[in-house]
């Protein structure tokens, strides 16, 4: 059980919105939700209790890479053990990426999806592993993927605890396979919600002005950011798209591959998004290999994160709309950065050139240009027929990837000097 100097209330610390979830001790806990909307952190706050009140448990958490758990999973966990007031019990170590509760060694592993075999051989080194627990699930496209880790959780439980997967994520598509798998499929064995920031009573007033902002704004995004509703993927812009995990140094070295980049500038309400593509025109193959997706950058932050990924060299297409921004980042040493053609005319040349292509996103360097291939659709007038223009949402990295291919489309047009 937790010691403490003091009694904490759970219903203070964690708020309203998750008793069922709290409770349910069957195979999976399943809750889409909107931004806001605590399913993260009540998570959190569920392993790190539960941990000390079940001293042979063991938990394993889950991204679709591991280089995002310290910055996500890692700190919310951390700031769970802080939150009910029990941090002093807790080692939480940057190398190897783990959570140790110092009373009894029990441990919290992290892993990714980008390194199966961490996974299939997996150990603990006392007690069970009992739980698991998938952030950001969306991420994850493969349901075979998932099936991996769920027949990892296995073996005899002693009296008492139980095996619980949990699954956590924002429902971008509605073609997803967990919406099928859990959603569609009544099973008892599992629980399925949907929250949203309504019930998270410790948002601040910014914070929901930000949701109104967003409902009258951009409405299909807050029916999924807001409401926690399934995303729309009728009448996708792009269909001949796949995931897969390639080596995009060994393709970059084929005859007839060119490297393209592509740079569209956000700040507080939109990301600014890189797209890092391979692109050969004769056999119309198009690799995406990597991204940036980032609110609130400014445009030192760019330089830097692109120096950082080793692009500072490379010939870079940005939103036009944003001059000043692109003679500061190349004032700060990015010297082949470059304004974007503009206007309606060129984002229906753009797409139709890229639709030309078979697309290859890589599997698990660039999740959020994924999510926008899943959700950028046609615009629909009021009797439901698609308009030959796309909506304008979940379009920032399709921006990107549309001024990177200009170097393509248009070929000698194009000038760096």
């Amino acid at each position: 059980m937790i010691s403490m100097s003091k009694v904490i209330s759970l219903q203070e610390t964690v708020g309203k919105g998750y008793a069922k979830f709290w409770h349910f001790k069957g195979r999976y806990r399943v809750v889409k939700g909107g931004r806001g909307s605590k399913k993260s952190v009540t998570a959190a706050l569920w392993v790190i209790k539960n941990m000390m009140e079940y001293p042979l448990a063991n938990t394993l958490v889950l991204r679709k890479t591991f280089n995002t758990h310290k910055d996500s999973t890692w700190a919310q966990l951390k700031w769970a053990a802080n939150r009910l007031g029990v941090g002093s019990k807790w080692q939480f170590k940057k190398s190897p990426l783990e959570a140790i509760y110092k009373p009894t060694g029990q441990k919290i592993l992290f892993r990714g999806l980008d390194d199966p075999m961490s996974i299939t051989s997996i150990t603990v080194d006392s007690g069970y592993l009992c739980w698991a627990w998938f952030e950001e699930a969306y991420q994850i496209l493969n349901e075979d993927d998932f099936d991996k880790v769920d027949m990892s959780i296995r073996g005899q439980m002693p009296e008492g605890y139980f095996k619980q997967i949990t699954i956590t994520f924002n429902p971008w598509n509605e073609k997803h396979w967990l919406k099928h798998r859990f959603f569609d499929i009544p099973n008892p064995d599992t629980f399925v919600d949907t929250t949203t920031y309504r019930c998270n009573e410790f948002l601040g007033d910014e914070d929901r002005k930000l949701f109104e902002w967003m409902k009258k704004h951009k409405p299909k995004r807050h029916r999924v950011e807001g409401d926690g509703d399934w995303g729309i993927a009728e009448g996708a812009v792009y269909e001949d798209w796949r995931e897969e995990d390639f080596d995009y140094k060994s393709i970059s070295k084929k005859p007839g591959y060119r490297a393209v980049f592509g740079l569209d500038f956000g700040y507080t309400n939109d990301p600014s998004a890189l797209v890092c593509a391979l692109v050969n025109k004769e056999e119309k193959k198009l690799y995406i290999f990597d991204e940036h997706y980032e609110h609130s950058m400014l445009n030192n932050d760019i330089a830097d994160m692109l120096k950082r990924k080793g692009y500072s060299k490379e010939k870079i297409i940005a939103d036009s709309s944003e001059p000043k921004s692109i003679d500061e980042i190349r004032g700060r040493g990015i010297s082949r950065i470059r304004a974007a053609e503009k206007g309606a005319d060129s984002i229906k040349a753009g797409i139709q050139f890229i639709k030309g292509f078979e697309i290859i996103v890589h599997k698990f360097n660039c999740p959020n240009i994924s999510i926008e291939l899943s959700s950028y659709v046609w615009e629909q007038n009021k009797a439901g027929k698609f308009l030959n223009r796309p909506v304008d949402d979940f379009n920032h990295a399709m921006d990107a990837l549309r001024y990177a291919m200009e170097q393509i489309r248009k070929g000698n047009e194009v000038s760096f000097n």
